[in-house]
């Protein structure tokens, strides 16, 4: 490894000969300044990994020497000795990028332990990350081998989500192919899961189940209302666990999570199921019959999810609920600013709902430009696009404006979406639906091996084109192609973000229910 170069600036620098020798017994290269003009003229000529500066020197001071320095190289880290605690001092010196600060008389463990904070820090959590994972591989190997509920389920998810967010942010590639395949693995177990469970979920007399789309609102909105809470719904369409994981940390100065859980969504993760069955507290199949109206198949023209709006309205009279309600699906984010500029107005109501797209069109966006697939080319990408979006957006200065107020935040999605890699070939007629990752057509051609297939939709309590319509959904990371011009369709739809089956990330999503501090 190449040795860390080391600058000390210092107008008493030979009494710290003693210190200079023990960095270089350590295996550093330090070099010595005794004022800030030839420590300005080194800092032109060579490249440090860390420099030490005296706060108190004659003739240019610390903090004009620190200023100077930062110009010529911003990114180098600078640690201020000073004799001096004086607030203004300290105030002046991190207003200027500086690192850190040590009070003299410094000794040299306190030099070792700063260098190792402010370079090699990164290295020594890559390191421990990389090991801390080698160490669990197994063990969640051994839990997604014998996981047998949906509880179980959730809990391996999150172990996944933490593991892939710390290897990301510890920048060390080499377990990324282990955790990639370990995901697979997990998808596939997942997959075998709910092969052999979902139908049992619609059975009024099984307790062991998850939270279902339907009961979304019932079991997580209405019961703040009828306590007298006002309620900020915030749907933001296809966000995943681990997108919500990233954005978190920027909503906890001034939100504390209440509850943070996972619900399920119905198959197929798609929005027009799933956000249609949010909204009506209905399966898609009684939606149709109860109200035809209000709902379309995938052959029918226009759009999907015309009537949330409706379906809520008449979910919230069906449970006494008369308390104002505004719905507004936010095709512009600037309307945010609207909201934020009239908040009194929208305070008003018991329940604010607000759909967001932005995620959704992010996910459409990699597919079609190819500018997206060069940004998004990464699931850690993926989500520090997702962050950056918040960050910059109107909604997150609503959200800001929001918790001052006394009102509960919950944010909640309808699906999520999973990076598909593996086409597999599946032939139906005209009618068969245009979706990536499920079908729904009749006269279907599969490997029923490859597919969960639902032969009579009535029983998951799913809608029909036809009498003979059947559904099959996929599942990991795989993709339906049509045998005609396979290459070119395989190759324009591999490494995109698609939903419609079945996989962790696309199923199990969150619901997060939040408070101003």
């Amino acid at each position: 490894m190449k040795k860390i170069k080391i600058l000390w600036i210092d107008d008493e620098i030979d009494l710290l000969k003693p210190h200079i020798i023990f960095l270089e017994q350590k295996g550093y290269n330090v070099d010595t300044a005794t004022n800030g003009i030839d420590a300005i003229n080194l800092v032109k000529e060579n490249t440090y990994n860390i420099i030490f500066l005296d706060e108190n020197m004659p003739g240019l001071s610390g903090l004009e020497t620190l200023t100077e320095i930062k110009n010529i190289a911003p990114n180098i880290p600078v640690i201020m000795i000073t004799k001096s605690e004086e607030e203004n001092i300290m105030d002046q010196a991190i207003g200027a990028k500086i690192n850190d600060y040590l009070i003299k008389p410094v000794n040299p463990n306190q030099i070792l332990l700063s260098i190792k904070k402010n370079i090699d820090h990164k290295r020594l959590i890559t390191q421990k990350t990389t090991m801390a994972y080698q160490a669990e591989f197994s063990k969640i190997g051994m839990e997604i081998n014998s996981c047998n509920t949906y509880q179980e389920w959730c809990e391996i998810y999150k172990k996944l989500v933490f593991w892939e967010m710390e290897l990301a942010a510890s920048e060390d590639n080499t377990m990324d192919e282990v955790l990639k395949m370990q995901q697979i693995d997990a998808n596939s177990a997942f997959a075998k899961f709910i092969k052999k469970n979902y139908k049992s979920w619609f059975d009024k007399n099984n307790t062991e189940k998850p939270l279902l789309s339907p009961n979304l609102m019932q079991e997580k909105i209405f019961p703040l209302i009828k306590n007298g809470k006002k309620v900020f719904f915030l749907l933001i369409d296809n966000l995943r666990y681990d997108q919500w994981q990233t954005i978190r940390p920027a909503l906890s100065d001034f939100y504390n999570v209440e509850k943070e859980e996972l619900y399920f969504s119905i198959l197929p993760t798609a929005t027009q199921y799933s956000r249609n069955s949010i909204f009506s507290g209905l399966m898609p199949y009684e939606i149709d019959r109860l109200y035809p109206e209000l709902w379309k198949n995938d052959d029918e023209p226009g759009g999907k999810n015309l009537y949330e709006e409706k379906m809520l309205e008449t979910l919230m009279h069906r449970h006494n609920i008369t308390k104002g309600l505004h719905f507004e699906k936010v095709t512009d984010i600037n309307y945010c600013k609207k909201i934020t500029d009239n908040l009194n107005k929208y305070l008003n109501n018991y329940l604010n709902v607000a759909i967001i797209n932005f995620v959704d069109n992010l996910s459409h966006a990699k597919t079609e430009q190819k500018m997206i697939k060069d940004l998004a080319n990464t699931e850690n990408a993926y989500r520090s696009i997702t962050k950056s979006w918040l960050l910059h957006s109107p909604l997150f200065e609503m959200l800001k404006k929001l918790a001052e107020h006394d009102i509960h935040l919950v944010i909640s999605t309808d699906h999520g979406s999973i990076r598909v890699n593996n086409a597999i070939r599946v032939i139906g007629d005209k009618n068969t639906t245009t979706n990536l990752r499920y079908k729904q057509g009749r006269k279907l051609n599969y490997n029923p091996k490859e597919v969960f297939e639902i032969t009579n939709p009535a029983e998951i309590y799913l809608p029909k084109n036809n009498i003979s319509s059947a559904y099959i959904f996929s599942t990991k990371d795989d993709f339906f192609a049509y045998p005609n011009n396979y290459n070119h369709y395989v190759n324009y739809y591999k490494d995109t973000f698609q939903h419609g089956g079945i996989s962790l990330q696309e199923m199990i999503i969150p619901a997060i229910t939040l408070t101003p501090k």
